[in-house]
């Protein structure tokens, strides 16, 4: 009888349920849910988020050839320490964090023979929660990996398939520091600007006069607060220096305004404009830092 080949996905959320969703059909592999609510249980199943779920993480965990945890960060590393020895040998553990350079550091305690390559696929909507995931979230998405000193080639060529299942639209293969310094410039200052513009003392009386712009820029401004506090301050020096720069190039725009010179304003928006323009331009399928 041929052995069943498993995928875990543990902790079913908005990223994880679609996570799991997104998996169904993968190759011969079965994706079976782990969560700790019963709710969240009979919700998965109903819905066929994924093909079995259990509450218990050990009827799973020394089965499961591919463990997906998803979790928020600091949960990640607690997990990988509270179950370490539970693992399957010849495993590969994988994750969705936000963060990776101190999710990877978590990794070490890992025995030598599971494998550790730290995910993140970016996507993600303002919303929480199972109710909320859909299978189709990941489409065009970038998918983000770094892999550990002792990653193989045949790990990383399974994570490129789940890539291109789930309808990723690129690998990128970086290092956790990395990684951490450009998701500081492209994910988490986008926040804190979504979140600094409703600071405004006059946010309330727009009401009746939100343009596209005003919906794009704030949409992810009602965030989730335990997770994106844990993002921020786990990658609080380069989230600092992207702050700062933020803040010098608004500056500039400050003093283009006051200072009356169409001309010279023309000119600085026209640069960032062509920057915006290049930064669209298609790139390669896959894309190495």
């Amino acid at each position: 009888m041929k052995q069943e080949k498993i995928i875990a996905v543990v902790g079913l959320g908005l990223i994880g349920g679609s996570m799991a969703a997104a998996l169904r059909g993968f190759e011969d592999y079965t994706v079976v849910g782990v969560v700790r609510r019963q709710e969240t249980a009979e919700y998965a199943m109903s819905h066929g988020v994924c093909d079995r779920v259990t509450l218990e993480p050990m009827e799973v965990l020394p089965k499961a050839d591919i463990v997906y945890l998803c979790m928020n960060p600091r949960g990640i590393v607690e997990y990988l320490a509270k179950y370490r020895g539970a693992f399957k040998p010849g495993a590969l553990v994988t994750d969705v964090g936000g963060v990776k350079t101190a999710i990877m550091e978590g990794a070490k305690v890992l025995p030598e023979t599971v494998d550790f390559i730290g995910c993140h696929p970016m996507a993600g909507t303002e919303f929480s929660g199972i109710e909320h995931s859909f299978p189709t979230m990941f489409q065009r998405a970038h998918f983000i990996l770094t892999p550990g000193e002792k990653s193989t080639e045949e790990h990383m060529d399974l994570m490129r398939r789940i890539s291109a299942h789930i309808g990723c639209s690129d690998v990128v293969v970086t290092t956790p520091e990395r990684h951490d310094a450009i998701i500081a410039y492209t994910s988490q200052v986008m926040h804190i600007i979504a979140v600094a513009v409703c600071d405004d003392e006059d946010l309330f009386q727009c009401r009746g006069f939100e343009g596209g712009s005003f919906r794009d820029c704030t949409r992810v401004a009602a965030l989730d607060v335990d997770l994106w506090t844990q993002l921020f301050s786990m990658n609080a020096p380069a989230l600092t220096k992207v702050i700062e720069r933020l803040e010098d190039n608004l500056h500039a725009y400050k003093e283009a305004v006051q200072s009356g010179d169409t001309k010279m304003l023309a000119e600085k928006l026209a640069w960032s404009a062509n920057r915006k323009r290049q930064m669209n331009l298609p790139g390669p399928g896959q894309i190495m830092l």
